[in-house]
């Protein structure tokens, strides 16, 4: 159980704090994507440059690299895109999207968005890097009123089919799609103190 922030009021000065957030080109951008993409920590962290389809809109994860060893779909909203395309120029070059200040044959340290969080004032009984896939999960059920399936999907969880068949990384793609973008839609609008939203009607299908 990672400690995390799931009330709308919470949430938004959280984020504010993180967008107004000063510090290296690169662990600014990978703690701006930490809430965006929800991912695992490990997997935001070692995310290469070849992995990123801009073309797409997408980043795209080998199963190698995935807890449930299947490839996984991360559907990038504008505001992802934006971030990405700004640390291109820096680190593009390298094979890591996020590199140490050690040294590019590196990833980023695991303590690189957790120490930026503490930074900030949060500390670990708070919020830790790992939490937000818990903010995600918690408000796109619960307030935002998306199928759990498309969530955990993109939480990249393992999910079976009616027929017991295991995840399919391209289920729900394109309503994923929406929902991220929403996603950052919500986020930015909780960090300018607006906290009112218009639910997805879930007897939609996307």
């Amino acid at each position: 159980h990672f400690k995390s922030i799931t009330e709308p009021a919470e949430v938004g000065p959280l984020i504010a704090a993180i967008n107004n957030y000063q510090a290296s080109p690169v662990v600014m951008a990978a703690l701006k994507l930490t809430p965006l993409l929800f991912c695992r920590p490990g997997e935001l962290r070692h995310l290469e440059w070849t992995e990123v389809n801009f073309a797409e809109a997408r980043i795209e994860l080998p199963a190698s690299k995935m807890k449930i060893r299947e490839p996984h779909t991360i559907p990038l909203a504008s505001q992802a895109i934006a971030i990405l395309e700004e640390l291109q120029p820096m680190t593009g070059r390298g094979k890591y999207v996020f590199p140490s200040a050690r040294g590019a044959s590196r990833p980023l340290s695991e303590n690189g968005v957790r120490t930026a969080l503490r930074t900030l004032g949060y500390t670990n009984e708070q919020i830790s890097p790992h939490g937000f896939r818990a903010t995600a999960r918690t408000i796109l059920d619960e307030i935002l009123n998306y199928p759990v399936d498309w969530i955990e999907h993109q939480l990249a969880h393992s999910v079976k089919d009616a027929n017991g068949r295991a995840y399919n990384r391209t289920k729900h793609l394109q309503q994923r799609k929406k929902m991220m973008q929403t996603w950052a839609d919500y986020l930015d609008g909780l960090a300018s103190g607006n906290v009112n939203v218009i639910p997805f009607r879930r007897t939609e299908n996307g």
